[in-house]
């Protein structure tokens, strides 16, 4: 049972005096006194599900391909790269990016399962996999977009994301009006999505818990939306340092898998 804290101070030297062997457990007690639980996760999440990330030693961009060996990766997945190099953007696309074979693993389903329990309110995730919603969880904003969907730049016409992955074309075109197809994520010199950015923010808000799992929060978009939780209880699961571990209550340096397969709810 979490005990009552007169003050702000009180509270961080509770949880920051806590063993090793003692953080599952509060962990635990958390999400049990919890009513309104928020996840926000990036890259971390779907490692484990044979998804890149890109940032890390063996991340997407510090891989040596000679294909591209004249852009920066950065460039590769921008919106200037899809409007000036569309052929140049849709092969790295298909070589990198395309998902459809991975499969959800246990911090997906642990996810799934909090939501269908009704202890986890929503996702807020910057991956772009489609993992979240293949494990069965149903709130889930994509912030980042998903390559599990494409459109038509002109008439918005929707397809799956066969219609890129497999199409013969080096530049997939609408077969209604004739212009480019592209994957509905959001790239380098884009907006976040709308509705999804702005549910995601209404989520925080009215959150009393957020747990943040595999991300460092180096990317803008995740680090705004963390730094607006003003709840109660805050943890973070992430194998390499994270920016707002200072402000967090428990703090778990382990693969996310591990972690959330100690969550009881």
């Amino acid at each position: 049972m979490l005990p009552e804290f007169g003050s702000v101070r009180e509270k961080a030297k509770y949880f920051h005096s806590l063993p090793e062997g003692r953080k599952i457990d509060v962990l635990n007690e958390i999400i049990e006194a919890s009513e309104s639980i928020v996840f926000l996760g990036g890259a971390g999440v779907s490692t484990e599900s044979g998804v890149p990330d890109f940032r890390s030693r063996n991340g997407l961009y510090r891989r040596k391909d000679q294909a591209f060996r004249r852009y920066k990766p950065e460039y590769l997945l921008s919106y200037d790269c899809l409007k000036k190099h569309p052929e140049v953007f849709f092969s790295y696309v298909r070589k990198h990016l395309d998902a459809r074979g991975a499969e959800p693993n246990a911090a997906h389903r642990k996810l799934s399962d909090m939501e269908q329990r009704g202890k986890l309110t929503g996702i807020i995730t910057q991956n772009i996999d489609g993992l979240h919603q293949k494990a069965g969880s149903r709130n889930v904003q994509e912030i980042h977009g998903s390559v599990m969907r494409s459109y038509c730049v002109a008439c918005r016409r929707e397809y799956g994301p066969d219609f890129i992955f497999d199409s013969p074309d080096p530049v997939p075109v609408c077969p209604a009006c004739g212009k480019m197809v592209r994957p509905d994520v959001t790239l380098y010199g884009e907006f976040l999505p709308q509705p999804a950015h702005g549910n995601a923010v209404s989520m925080i808000l009215t959150a009393d818990c957020m747990i943040i799992g595999g991300t460092s929060l180096e990317v803008g978009s995740a680090a705004q939306l963390a730094h607006i939780f003003h709840g109660t209880y805050l943890i973070i699961i992430n194998k390499g340092k994270t920016k707002l571990e200072g402000k967090a209550d428990l703090v778990f340096h382990e693969r996310i898998g591990v972690v959330m397969g100690e969550i009881e709810v």
